[in-house]
């Protein structure tokens, strides 16, 4: 406890919420949005992991749209 009678908060940051924010990017956003003010380190992990795989999806997206564009105007 603090000297004012309330419990210290620990913010570590961690790995595995990064990992939870990335497989499930809407609960990272949530998590980044509730602990961004009280648990700065861990709502980064979660923020960047759902961004990681915003990111990511985006890219997969794109790649399979040229390659789908690709193979069509080459008649294969």
């Amino acid at each position: 406890m603090s000297e004012n009678g309330q419990n210290e908060v620990v913010d570590k940051g961690g790995f595995l919420w990064g990992l939870l924010g990335c497989c499930i990017p809407i609960v990272g956003l949530i998590l980044f949005l509730v602990w961004k003010d009280t648990k700065p380190k861990t709502a980064k992990a979660a923020g960047i992991g759902a961004l990681v795989c915003v990111v990511v999806y985006v890219v997969f997206y794109v790649l399979m749209m040229v390659l789908g564009v690709g193979l069509a105007a080459s008649g294969v």
